[in-house]
C-alpha cells in the first residue's frame, strides 16, 4: 500500500551511516534492547517511507499518514539526520534538497503551511482563502516560516555547507521578513483571511476570517498555532520567540556568508522589535509562580495562560534557543505549564504530561515528553521520560500523536513521523549525541 507514491512499510534498508549511529547507541544501551530497536525502526521508517528525492535534486517529505508536506514537520523530521550529515554526503544532499523545496514553497505562498507534491489540487481546496492546486492547506503559522530558516542554519553549523544559501533562500527569507513586518500591523495592513465551513471552531478564524482583534505590540501576528488550531489571541508568544531566534540566524548568515548588510540590518531591527514586544506583553506576574511567559496575548490586555504540546511551545523555549533552561522566567513558566494550572496538563495512572486542544482530553503527546526531556536539567527526569516513552508505544515500536494517560493503547495517529523523530533526537541526546546549534 502507498500514499502519494510513498511506501507505508519500513524496509529496514537504511544508510550505512545511520546503521553506525544505531550501533553507537546499542553500545551505550546494552541493557535496553527495546529502546535501540525503537530508534532503529523510527529512523528507518522516516528514511524509507516519508522522504522522497526528486530528479531536480529537491526533497519532498510527507508527515506520515497525510500525503502532504508541512514546512514545520518536514524540518523536524530530518533534524536528527543532521548529526550524520557531516559524514554522509547523501544525507547532507537530502537535507539541502528539502531546504530548496521549502523555500520554493514559501515563494509560492508564504502564508501556506502545507503543500502538495505536485499541483494536483489535493487538500483543503474549499477553504475560503487564496488556495492554489499546489497548496494542501493555507493556515498561516509563524513557525512554518521559522523552521526552514532554522534547518538551513543548522545544516551550515553541522556540516560547514553554505551552498543552501542561494538565490532561492535569499528570496524566500526576504518574503518572510516582509510578511512578518506586514503582520506586525495585522488590523490595518494584512489582507490574509481564512475560513473553513462546517468545521470545529479551532479550524477557522473569526471575524470573517481575520481572527480576534489585536493591537500593535511589535510582535508579528499568527492565525494558527503549530497544532494547526486557531490562535485564541493573535500574538503567539513561543512562535514569536522562534522568530527572534531565526532572525538572529539571518543576521549571522547575511553578515558571514552573504555579505548583505541591508538584510542584516533589516533582520536585526525586526528581531529587536519582536523581542521588545515579547518582554512587554508576553510576561505576567502570576500569584503562585511569579513572572511567567503567557502562551498568547492580543495587546489589548487579554492573555492565554496555557501551553500546547506542539513545538514551538513555552516548554520548548531553551530547545528553540531563545533563552537557557536556567532562565528564572523560563523556570517559573515550566513549573506552571507542568502543573494543573495549565489546562492541557494531564495526569493519569500511567503517565503525565502536556496535551493539546487538538486531541481529546486526557491525551498527552510524545512530542511534549521529548521536549520536556530535552529541556530538563535533571538527569533523573530525563531518564524517567525515556522510560515512559519506551513504555507507551502500545507495542508498536513507534511514537504517536497523543495517548491516554491511563491507557497508552488508546492513541491518535498510528503513523506520525514528527513524533518518531523527536523521540530519536531525545534518545540520542540522552546518549551524548546532539545536533550542533551554533
Amino acid at each position: 500500500m502507498k500514499i502519494g507514491g510513498f511506501k507505508l512499510n519500513s524496509t529496514r534498508e537504511i544508510s550505512g551511516t545511520i546503521n553506525v549511529l544505531v550501533a553507537r547507541v546499542r553500545d551505550k544501551l546494552v541493557d535496553r534492547p527495546k529502546l535501540v530497536g525503537m530508534l532503529e525502526e523510527c529512523l528507518s521508517n522516516t528514511w524509507n517511507a516519508t522522504i522522497k528525492r526528486n530528479p531536480d535534486g529537491t526533497t519532498f517529505v510527507i508527515t506520515g499518514d497525510i500525503p502532504a508536506m508541512w514546512l514545520r514537520d518536514s524540518a523536524a523530521q530530518v533534524r536528527p539526520y543532521l548529526m550524520l550529515a557531516s559524514e554522509d554526503e547523501e544525507i547532507a544532499d537530502m537535507i539541502q534538497g528539502l531546504v530548496e523545496r521549502q523555500f520554493a514553497c514559501i515563494q509560492l505562498d508564504p502564508y501556506a503551511n502545507a503543500f502538495n507534491e505536485t499541483a494536483n489540487g489535493m487538500g483543503h481546496q474549499e477553504d475560503k482563502t487564496e488556495m492554489k492546486p499546489s497548496i494542501w492547506e493555507r493556515k498561516y503559522e509563524i513557525d512554518s516560516l521559522c523552521y526552514p530558516i532554522q534547518l538551513s542554519y543548522l545544516l551550515w553549523k553541522n556540516t560547514g555547507r553554505i551552498s543552501q544559501f542561494n538565490e532561492t533562500f535569499v528570496t524566500g527569507v526576504k518574503k518572510i521578513i516582509d510578511l512578518w513586518i506586514k503582520e506586525q500591523n495585522h488590523e490595518s495592513d494584512s489582507d490574509y483571511r481564512f475560513q473553513r465551513m462546517d468545521c470545529p471552531p479551532t479550524d477557522t478564524l473569526v471575524r470573517e476570517g481575520k481572527g480576534t482583534l489585536t493591537a500593535y505590540t511589535g510582535m508579528t501576528w499568527s492565525g494558527f498555532r503549530p497544532s494547526d488550531d486557531a490562535c485564541e489571541y493573535g500574538y503567539l508568544i513561543p512562535a514569536n520567540m522562534f522568530a527572534v531566534v531565526v532572525l538572529r540566524y539571518v543576521c549571522e548568515i547575511a553578515r558571514e556568508i552573504l555579505g548583505d548588510r541591508e538584510l542584516e540590518v533589516t533582520a536585526k531591527r525586526l528581531s529587536e522589535q519582536i523581542d521588545e514586544g515579547i518582554q512587554r506583553y508576553g510576561i505576567i506576574d502570576h500569584p503562585e509562580f511569579g513572572s511567567v511567559y503567557v502562551y498568547e496575548t492580543d495587546g489589548l490586555g487579554h492573555v492565554n495562560v496555557m501551553d500546547d504540546a506542539n513545538v514551538p511551545s513555552l516548554l520548548s523555549i531553551p530547545y528553540l534557543g531563545y533563552t537557557s533552561a536556567d532562565d528564572p522566567i523560563y523556570k517559573n513558566t515550566r513549573r506552571l505549564i507542568l502543573s494543573k494550572t495549565n489546562p492541557y496538563f494531564y495526569e493519569g495512572t500511567v503517565a503525565s504530561g502536556i496535551g493539546s486542544p487538538h486531541t481529546p482530553s486526557q491525551y498527552i503527546w510524545h512530542i511534549s515528553l521529548a521536549i520536556q526531556g530535552m529541556t530538563s536539567t535533571s538527569e533523573e527526569e530525563q531518564g524517567n521520560l525515556i522510560t515512559l516513552m519506551e513504555q507507551t508505544d502500545a507495542g508498536t515500536g513507534f511514537m504517536h500523536e497523543g495517548f491516554h494517560v491511563d491507557d497508552p493503547g488508546k492513541y491518535t495517529r498510528p503513523w506520525f513521523s514528527w513524533a518518531n523523530m523527536m523521540f530519536c533526537e531525545f534518545l540520542l541526546m540522552h546518549c551524548g549525541i546532539s545536533v550542533k546549534r551554533s
